[in-house]
């Protein structure tokens, strides 16, 4: 059975975090799984434990820790998801994408998007930053689309199209800061899948014949509320593991958080630039 979120239960969770906040956020960010490091370079920061929020989901994944992150970041003001929700902890599409609904209720128009993902391109390694160029919605496709359920109107059309789900002008930003980095920035398609269980070789066969360069457990359903609600995206996806295609290795969250140490400063290198360039 689907918990569908209403219109009253987003304004109370946004009004109470707007209470707590001491700025306006212009930019959304989700951190993805060991990707926390860069919440801690927000300055004048102001932390919000989701538990403090009504009707909040809260995260139970390790490595997230479940609170929003306010404060400056290059100079622009930024809310922080430091830990996201998953479909996998037994929420629903509608409580997974809560959060999304509250940054558009606060304002904010610009979110960026960042996870831990599968490399399934063969010319991926462990430590890459992808550059999301397009999504792969294979959870949606299977009746896990968080737009299901009555429309909230408030927010967007009942049909919302997804040609662009990622805005071109943010990718460019973010190729931009990648090369004044000196970073080397791979791009491609993310697929989404439910979780919480790694793909089967077969799995990981049939995704790469689908078009799949990095594959995980987010992000998808996150864009598409963005994108019905109106806001501009920039997603990036931090190659964890080499995608086992073969059965021959094991993958283990554990590997994910390691990674994570690796692919965080380049992630900050990268969103960093993009701030930068981003108009007030």
């Amino acid at each position: 059975m689907q918990n569908f979120v209403t219109v009253q239960q987003i304004d109370s969770a946004a009004q109470a975090l707007k209470q707590r906040l001491s700025l306006q956020p212009h930019v959304g960010i989700i951190l993805g799984s060991g990707l926390n490091g860069l919440a801690d370079a927000v300055q004048n920061a102001v932390y919000v434990s989701y538990h403090d929020l009504p009707h909040f989901p809260v995260s139970t994944v390790m490595g997230h820790s479940g609170r929003f992150v306010a404060g400056l970041l290059e100079n622009k003001p930024v809310l922080i998801m430091q830990g996201r929700i998953h479909y996998y902890e037994g929420y629903s599409m509608q409580q997974v994408t809560l959060p999304v609904r509250v940054m558009q209720r606060l304002g904010i128009a610009s979110l960026i998007v960042t996870n831990a993902a599968g490399g399934v391109n063969p010319a991926f390694t462990p430590g890459d930053v992808m550059l999301i160029t397009d999504q792969l919605n294979l959870a949606g496709m299977a009746g896990l689309n968080p737009l299901i359920g009555p429309n909230l109107d408030e927010f967007g059309t009942r049909f919302p199209d997804m040609s662009q789900p990622y805005d071109r002008e943010y990718a460019n930003l973010a190729r931009s800061a990648a090369q004044a980095a000196g970073i080397q920035l791979q791009e491609g398609v993310y697929t989404g899948l439910s979780g919480p269980s790694f793909e089967s070789p077969a799995d990981l066969r049939f995704l790469r014949m689908a078009g799949t360069d990095a594959v995980g457990m987010s992000t998808v359903p996150e864009v598409i509320v963005a994108r019905h609600g109106g806001m501009r995206v920039l997603g990036l996806s931090g190659i964890s593991n080499k995608a086992n295609l073969d059965g021959a290795t094991f993958t283990t969250h554990e590997e994910v958080m390691e990674a994570g140490k690796i692919i965080t400063p380049k992630m900050e290198s990268i969103v960093r630039g993009v701030l930068r360039s981003l108009q007030p």
